[in-house]
């Protein structure tokens, strides 16, 4: 006969009880001050630290630890890609996977609020006292693909390529441009295209293979099979708002000849040979 759950769980806090008074020490106040001079150790380590890092160093100059503040950021640059701290890596690679807008929510909020649910109550649904971890094969396997599928995102979160518009001009890639879509006689369009890598478009759009597909933005490599013009394409990017695009910024700032640049090189983009 099953002995009830309620009646197990007073024998067993009960023999945890008496093995404390027979063998070892109770949870408080042992534990919990090995908790708080341990606490008290990383605070003295991070504070010693801090000063290593202050005292060796000298303005940009750096020390042990690295330097006390280095060259101000610009905030007009486009070469700079913005990345997550790394123990965000494998979140920043799901974006990756998962693409906008039909399961992007699904790679960045469901599974893991899924996954954070199920560690939350996991001292809920798992009451067996059984605790060694051969006998406990379902809990292992999980852990363990748990941990290897964090470690390989954050891997690849951490060595994942961003397009560079400086990488690209430095590559010769324009001029690859040009050949295969076949304006390579059109200096309007060459100097667009230069504009197209320099001015952040390929953070969020993939050019023959080249850029990032993020939040949607489309392929446009063959954007301008479309026949809608130059003038349709330079209307596009100075004010993408007025086309129902609100998630793309207004690149009225380049003035209007880098736009009929950048309209002539998107309408001479008709995908190639």
């Amino acid at each position: 006969m099953a002995v009830p759950l309620k009646e197990r769980n007073r024998a067993e806090h009960k023999r945890y009880k008496e093995d404390v008074e027979r063998e070892g020490k109770s949870f408080f106040p042992y534990a919990i001050w090995h908790d708080t001079l341990m606490s008290l150790l990383v605070v003295a380590m991070i504070i010693g630290l801090a000063c290593v890092w202050y005292y060796t160093a000298d303005g940009t100059e750096a020390g042990i630890l690295g330097p006390w503040y280095t060259d101000e950021a610009d905030p007009g640059t486009i070469e700079f890609v913005p990345r997550p701290d790394w123990f965000f890596y494998f979140l920043f690679y799901l974006l990756r996977i998962f693409k906008w807008p039909e399961s992007v929510f699904l790679g960045t909020v469901g599974i893991p609020t899924i996954l954070l649910v199920l560690l939350i109550a996991l001292p809920f649904y798992d009451r067996r006292p059984e605790r060694r971890l051969g006998r406990r094969p379902v809990a292992l396997v999980a852990a363990i693909l748990v941990v290897i599928s964090m470690g390989v995102l954050t891997w690849k979160g951490a060595t994942a390529k961003e397009a560079l518009g400086a990488e690209i001009i430095a590559a010769g890639t324009i001029g690859e441009w040009a050949e295969t879509q076949g304006f390579t006689g059109n200096d309007t369009a060459v100097e667009g295209a230069t504009l197209f890598a320099q001015s952040g478009c390929m953070n969020c759009h993939v050019y023959t293979g080249e850029g990032t597909a993020n939040l949607g933005a489309p392929e446009l490599t063959d954007v301008g099979a479309s026949d809608r013009g130059i003038d349709f394409f330079k209307s596009y990017v100075a004010n993408p708002a007025q086309y129902g695009n609100n998630v793309m910024i207004s690149y009225a700032y380049l003035g209007d000849e880098n736009l009929t640049k950048l309209a002539t090189f998107l309408d001479a983009s008709k995908g190639g040979k």
